[in-house]
Order: C-alpha cells, then sequence, then structure tokens
C-alpha cells in the first residue's frame, strides 16, 4: 500500500519530533519497508537544508513571507563608493553602455589577475548610481549561498534571500566574481541568465527580474580550465552554461601611459607623489609582461601589484623595501631577476644586497 504524505509525516513526527536528519528518515524507511528516494521525495516540500527537514515548514510559510530577512539588506546602500584614483581604460565605456541600456545582457570578462575587471564594474556602478552586490565565487558555492535558505531567527525557521534574489527585486547589478571557481552547482542560475527569474521551490514563490537587473560574471579563464597551471582551482564550466553569456570582454592589462596616470592617482591619494618612480614602474612591468606573454617567465607584475608597491613606498619611505616586500610572493629567482631588471630601467636606483627587515 503506497504511504501517504501525511501518515509519513504524522509517524516522523511522533517518532523523531518536527526536525528531521537523514539519518531518521533512513531508520523509519527500514522500519516501514520503503525506499530512502521514496519518502525523501514526498518530503521535498519540507526541506531546509541538505539531509534536513522540518515537518512543520509549510505552516510557517505564510509567516516566512511577512517576517524579516535575517539582514536588513533592503536598508543597505549598496552603491559603490566614487574612487578618485580610478582611470577609464580596458572596457570600462562598454560595460559602462551595458548597464545604462537597462537591457539584460548577462556579461562575462576573462583575463590576468590583478588588471581591473572588478574594479571597472564597481567605478561602472558608481558613476551611474547603480546598486552593486558581489558573490566571490568558490568550489564551495552552492544553491543556498546564491539563492537563498531557511535561517533560525529567534529560535524560528525564517526564508532568507541570498544575494542573487535580493540583486533580482531590487534591480541590481550583480558580479559573480571568480565564476571560473565554480562547481556545477552553479548551474541553479540558468533560468536567471536567461532573464526569466526563478522560482523558489522551498517556499512556493516565483521571483521575476526587476528592470534594470544585470549579470556580470569575471575570470582568469575563458571558463576552460588553466592548462599551464597557473590558475589552480579553476574549473571547467559547464557549455550550456557559457552559453548563456552572450558576449566576452578580454581585458588586458593597462598601457604604460594609463598605467602611469592610475600609480600618480593613487602616489598623490597616499602623499608620496613621484611621477618619475610611477614611470619607471610602468615601464620595468610593460618589460616584464611582453618577456612573460613571449613564454619567456612564469610570472607577471599586475596593475594591482604595482598599486601595492606605491602605498608600501607611503608605508616604509624605502623604494627598494617596497618593491621587495611586495614581490617576496614570488620564488627567489624570479624576485631577484626582477630586482636586477628594475635596476637597469631606473638609472637612479641602487640596490643594497640585503635582506628587507621584518
Amino acid at each position: 500500500m503506497a504511504l501517504s504524505t501525511e501518515y509519513i509525516l504524522s509517524s516522523l513526527n511522533n517518532l523523531y519530533g518536527s526536525e528531521v536528519v537523514a539519518a531518521d528518515v533512513r531508520a523509519w524507511c527500514t522500519m516501514n519497508d520503503t525506499t530512502y528516494q521514496t519518502v525523501t521525495k514526498k518530503l521535498d516540500d519540507y526541506k531546509v537544508g541538505r539531509g534536513k527537514w522540518n515537518l512543520t515548514v509549510k505552516e510557517q510559510l505564510e509567516q516566512t513571507y511577512v517576517s524579516p530577512a535575517a539582514l536588513p539588506a533592503v536598508e543597505q546602500n549598496l552603491i559603490p563608493e566614487k574612487d578618485d584614483t580610478f582611470v577609464n581604460f580596458g572596457n570600462f565605456l562598454d560595460i559602462k553602455k551595458i548597464i545604462k541600456s537597462n537591457l539584460f545582457y548577462p556579461t562575462f570578462i576573462t583575463g590576468l589577475s590583478g588588471n581591473g575587471k572588478t574594479f571597472c564594474i564597481e567605478q561602472a556602478c558608481s558613476q551611474l548610481k547603480r546598486e552593486l552586490i558581489r558573490v566571490n565565487i568558490t568550489i564551495e558555492t552552492d544553491e543556498d549561498d546564491l539563492i537563498g535558505g531557511f535561517r533560525l531567527v529567534n529560535g524560528e525557521t525564517i526564508w532568507h534571500n541570498g544575494p542573487v534574489i535580493e540583486a533580482l527585486e531590487r534591480g541590481a547589478i550583480l558580479l559573480l566574481d571568480e565564476i571560473d571557481l565554480a562547481s556545477n552547482k552553479i548551474l541553479c542560475l540558468q533560468s536567471i541568465l536567461e532573464g526569466k527569474g526563478i522560482f523558489l521551490k522551498k517556499i512556493g514563490k516565483f521571483i521575476a527580474p526587476t528592470e534594470g537587473f544585470q549579470v556580470f560574471a569575471t575570470a582568469n579563464t575563458k571558463g576552460k580550465g588553466s592548462d599551464d597551471g597557473r590558475f589552480i582551482g579553476t574549473n571547467v564550466l559547464n557549455e550550456a552554461f557559457l552559453e548563456r553569456f552572450p558576449v566576452t570582454f578580454e581585458q588586458a592589462y593597462p598601457s604604460p601611459s594609463i598605467e602611469q596616470k592610475i600609480l600618480e592617482g593613487v602616489s598623490d591619494s597616499v602623499g608620496v607623489s613621484d611621477s618619475e618612480f610611477c614611470k619607471y614602474l610602468c615601464d620595468w612591468a610593460d618589460i616584464i609582461r611582453k618577456t612573460f606573454y613571449d613564454g619567456g617567465i612564469e610570472d607577471v607584475v599586475s596593475t594591482r601589484r604595482l598599486v601595492h608597491i606605491i602605498r608600501a613606498y607611503s608605508i616604509f619611505g624605502d623604494k627598494e623595501k617596497a618593491m621587495k616586500v611586495c614581490i617576496n610572493r614570488f620564488d627567489d629567482e624570479t624576485k631577484q631577476a626582477f630586482m636586477e631588471l628594475y635596476d637597469k630601467v631606473d638609472a637612479n636606483f641602487q640596490m643594497v644586497d640585503t635582506e628587507p627587515s621584518a
């Protein structure tokens, strides 16, 4: 005889209480000579987490709709602050046009680390006074992290929107940062990337996108993995998922002249204005990058790394120390080669053969 949902709920509740876990369900299945898959399918509406069910969750749904989220996100100002050091370069103007159009146009931006992909999106949103919700993706990111789930708040189980739903409802810009670190769990966003919204099966509610909602994804690869091993942890993304991004921008490092403007802005902001040092750093980085692209070396100095050097210079007041502490992340041979190269670029630079003090 088929077991009704009502009977399963009543029996489980009598034996284990209103909150049950997978071990409880498996034990109950053994006692009642039925399969785990059959029972869990009937309990789908009561699932509150992986291997967890709240048998009274349906009774709480009406309350859930009017209850506040666990965090009052709707009261927050999510427009990024303007950064006076920002210099327009790369795909910035195209990103700004996409946001300004108000058309739903998911955009994938790929490029080496530290070349301003995320910064360009943030500053485009700042200039256009648009809210931005940034989600840092990892291999562990799942549907609960993105879409939302039930949270225990003041002893009650309350539905809490995830960042994707917040962006959908607010008509905000959603930034999926480091998307190529994701697992196949990211496929829960398929319908959203089609501009169709999403049905929240756990609470029986459809969320349609508000006008202005937009999705950007950034990555160090094109979603095909890292062949050279530079970006360990990146994954091959599902082809159907990638196909839902109509456009892909390739972000390169800025030209030496643009990069010099960036560094001069940063140096002015931290009180160590030195145009000559900024120029030498950009020339140095340009040579390193050309050698990297030609396959001569395996490491590269990013724009972000140059900004780190300027900030370190403002802290220590010593150019050599600033450079050394900021390139210590490279192996000793590479670090030494980089320092010797700078010594040749900057004729006024006198490298001291001593280790920087702690």
